[in-house]
């Protein structure tokens, strides 16, 4: 049996000097407030190793400079702590009463532990296996089998970590047969990735992008509209032996200083939806007059809504007179209505860029005139400008606790990019730059997104150029870094703590007919939590006719992730 050791953080020090505690935790002698921490190290059954401790929330309820009045007749109570609990789970509670943490669960009158009995909190956990994964979904009874028994998915066991072995066993039972291999938490990822198909069952606060979230009776914890009671894998955290006297008054307590959840807090996410080519011209413009300005949206519009913050890169300026669409026109000179507008609403547009190819197609008038349009409608841009100081400028949001910048530029350069000679336009990229703007964004704690204009190419793999480019701006410290150019499916790739998207391919643009790649695309959904990019989702798109995405059936999605994932050496 090896010692789990629970280490006292300054914090607590901290509030127990405020409180005027003058004793040690378990002697049952306070009638000031109790902040509930483990008098002693916490034994528990383990498999020879010692794992370290996951650093703690360090959060406080409530205020411990507040005065908090013990409930008058309340008698000593004895608390146990399931010692397979999370230390955190206690960090900072600040409890009014007389309350001893005893090591002994018999003679205990209050046990906090997993379990139904009068749930407090929830521990969310996730199914995830390596991101080149195509599997999307899994129901319960598939986990379940896995731990009860000899099977495991499709001859890959089930990895958990000690830690978490200790808590499903005490909700579900031990796990039985060859289905569940245990393995140090940190080795997880690597062995997953080494032995595909892996599967793995985590905390929610471990996840990282290269984990591809499973979700489980069609619901996901990295989902917006997650509900806890509703996904198998959250698991309850409930003091039991309440039911009567002092020890229903520490459930009371209890319940007020807990949050629902333990470690998944709604108000610490923020998902961003990241999109391809966007050109409103030719045959996409045609369809748009003949069968409505927001028919491209009609199948992609309600995700991209529910999004905290979606981009379109919008290639094309509107020009007030800009001639009717043709979609035979010949010459690659550009423009959109002012009216089509009303398209980049519906889907609910947060965030623009402006390092498309065609920006600049008409003039310096045009391009003014649709930053201002831009202005009217409330929509910030990135990428191009004005000025070219505008153009270089980040554009900057604070959602949920999330910091987030969005920096892009024209790899392309030149023609392409007027505002690297003063004139409205798109942006070219001065990468000496770029390395002390992306700092300074890192210093100030925002997470960087990049996005780039690049050369071209009608296959999966890109030119050396972009893809060296692509890591450069990562070096720098951009912790995703998309292609807005692509006008097919690109691989990805993970690169030193960043996440690579070399091209997603079109979101609204008629390319219909040119190859079976461009009919495919890719819309990209990055979760953020508590600082960190945590997930990435995929969703598979192909086009119904020249200006409508439509989200792909189960095979046709499959096909296009083993070919993005094939082609990234996946």
């Amino acid at each position: 049996m090896k010692v789990k050791s629970h280490f006292l953080p300054l914090l607590s020090l901290i509030l127990m000097l405020q409180l005027g505690l003058n004793g040690c935790l378990g002697t049952g002698e306070y009638s000031e407030p109790v902040n509930i921490l483990p008098a002693t190290e916490i034994s528990s059954e383990g498999d020879g190793e010692t794992y370290a401790q996951r650093d703690p929330q360090m959060e406080t309820n409530p205020d411990p400079s507040q005065e908090i009045p013990t409930p008058e007749g309340i008698e000593k109570v004895e608390l146990w702590i399931a010692p397979y609990l999370p230390a955190e789970i206690t960090y900072g509670l600040v409890v009014p009463l007389k309350l001893e943490v005893i090591d002994n669960y018999s003679e205990a009158g209050v046990h906090l532990e997993v379990g139904d009995a009068h749930p407090l909190t929830y521990l969310v956990y996730a199914l995830a296996a390596p991101f080149p994964t195509v599997t999307d979904s899994v129901s319960s009874e598939d986990i379940r089998r896995v731990w009860f028994a000899s099977d495991d998915f499709s001859g890959s066991p089930l990895l958990v970590s000690p830690e978490t072995r200790d808590i499903f066993s005490a909700w579900w039972g031990p796990p039985q047969g060859g289905g569940v291999v245990i393995m140090p938490e940190d080795e997880l990822l690597a062995y997953a990735w080494e032995n595909r198909p892996g599967w793995v069952l985590l905390p929610f606060e471990n996840l990282v992008p290269q984990w591809k979230v499973i979700s489980v009776d069609g619901v996901s914890p990295i989902w917006k509209d997650f509900e806890v009671g509703k996904y198998p894998l959250s698991v309850p955290v409930s003091l039991s032996g309440v039911d009567t006297g002092p020890e229903e008054v520490v459930l009371t307590e209890f319940e007020r200083l807990l949050t629902p959840t333990f470690n998944r807090h709604p108000d610490k996410l923020t998902t961003i939806v990241i999109t391809g080519v966007t050109a409103l011209v030719r045959a996409t413009a045609w369809e748009m007059e003949t069968k409505g300005i927001t028919y491209p949206a009609e199948d992609v519009g309600e995700m991209m809504r529910e999004a905290d913050i979606a981009h379109i890169s919008n290639e094309v300026p509107f020009v007030e007179k800009c001639p009717e669409p043709d979609p035979g026109q010949s010459g690659m000179i550009f423009c959109s209505n002012p009216e089509y507008m009303a398209l980049l609403e519906e889907v609910g547009t947060d965030v623009v860029e402006l390092t498309g190819d065609h920006f600049s197609d008409w003039g310096p008038d045009a391009v003014l005139y649709t930053l201002e349009l831009y202005a009217e409608y409330g929509l910030p841009y990135y990428g191009g400008g004005a000025t070219p100081e505008e153009g270089r400028q980040a554009i900057t949001f604070e959602h949920n606790g999330n910091k987030i910048a969005f920096i892009g530029c024209n790899g392309k350069g030149g023609g392409y990019a007027p505002g690297s000679i003063g004139l409205p336009g798109a942006i070219d990229c001065k990468f000496d730059w770029l390395e002390g703007e992306i700092e300074r964004l890192n210093s100030q704690g925002y997470l960087v997104i990049f996005t780039f204009q690049h050369n071209e190419t009608y296959s999966f793999v890109p030119g050396q150029q972009l893809m060296r480019e692509f890591k450069q701006v990562a070096d720098y410290g951009a912790k995703i870094v998309s292609g807005s150019q692509a006008h097919q499916p690109h691989i990805m790739e993970f690169y030193e703590g960043s996440m690579l998207m070399y091209g997603l391919g079109n979101l609204f643009f008629d390319q219909l007919f040119i190859s079976k790649d461009t009919v495919r695309a890719l819309i990209a959904r990055h979760v953020i939590y508590d600082g960190r990019h945590i997930s990435t989702e995929l969703f598979t798109i192909h086009f119904i006719d020249f200006s409508r995405p439509r989200f792909m059936e189960t095979e046709d999605r499959i096909q296009l992730l083993i070919d993005v994932f094939t082609a990234s050496g996946w």
